[in-house]
């Protein structure tokens, strides 16, 4: 099933499968998010929840009791409810089940909404606690932004200047290795070989937001002002580029498997509510 929510100057389509984003074009009908060719990515923009990155050994601990959640949890991979809509809105939701507890052992619920506001998309996270104890989670975004024609016609101009400083991944893990990034007037020219170690991992930033350039020209704004951490990545050849905001992000080798005691976690505390949104700007 699927859910389509427009305004005058766009229209967003999102898979009740994961809540996921996977259409967002404007009034040219000019896509804006990645088709999805599994040659490449067979995935748009899929919700990172109750984990962000890999665990070491794909395994976690609560009160001693071993779990195991794959990459990136299990959201993604859940029919979610659709709990109103307006033409302009949408509210999805999925709630703790006996299989969710086999592998995440806290009563939540998850709601996602969209929103489109003039030439924006906000897309707002909403992870309620219905526990009568602290529940520990990460949760992140992955939209893929199509980019059309040349990959190397683009490039990202961070809102603020930058300490470009970003964490390598090694076997799936956040390593202690770093490297640092050269700008010129607060941007990146995008290429490949960027990305030959897989995402660059900012584990803090300066800039609440980035813009996309195609040829200098302002293309696309992602806001993620709400968020700690931030993620960039594609693969080789392919025509997207991944703007992440996180809460959270894979263990480190030296993570002591305590999901409470994970580095990035976020602990929210019995029956409260955690907020925070992103946006996408069409330029």
């Amino acid at each position: 099933m699927t859910t389509i929510i427009s305004n005058s100057k766009l229209t967003a389509s999102i898979k009740h499968a994961g809540a996921e984003l996977f259409s967002l074009k404007n009034n040219d009908n000019k896509e804006f998010i990645w088709e999805g060719n599994p040659d490449f990515w067979g995935k748009h923009s899929p919700v990172l929840f109750p984990i962000v990155g890999t665990l070491k050994n794909n395994t976690y601990t609560v009160n001693d009791i071993s779990y195991h959640l794959p990459r990136h949890g299990f959201a993604r991979d859940i029919e979610f409810n659709l709990v109103s809509k307006t033409d302009e809105s949408a509210i999805f939701s999925i709630q703790s089940n006996a299989e969710s507890l086999k592998v995440y052992p806290f009563e939540f619920e998850l709601q996602i909404i969209y929103t489109l506001i003039d030439s924006q998309l906000d897309i707002q996270y909403k992870v309620i606690n219905k526990d009568d104890s602290k529940m520990p989670f990460s949760i992140g975004a992955h939209p893929a932004i199509a980019l059309p024609g040349n990959f190397e016609n683009y490039a990202l101009e961070f809102e603020k200047q930058e300490s470009l400083k970003y964490s390598l991944l090694e076997n799936d893990l956040i390593s202690n290795k770093t490297k640092q990034l050269e700008t010129k007037e607060n941007q990146i020219e995008l290429n490949y070989q960027l990305f030959e170690n897989d995402a660059l991992i900012f584990k803090s930033l300066e800039s609440n937001s980035l813009t996309i350039l195609e040829n200098n020209k302002p293309y696309i704004k992602v806001d993620f002002a709400d968020f700690p951490s931030l993620g960039i990545w594609t693969k080789e050849n392919a025509p997207f580029i991944c703007i992440e905001p996180w809460f959270g992000y894979s263990d480190t080798p030296e993570n002591t498997g305590n999901l409470f005691e994970k580095e990035g976690i976020v602990t929210l505390d019995a029956n409260q509510t955690f907020n925070s949104k992103f946006s996408i700007e069409i330029l």
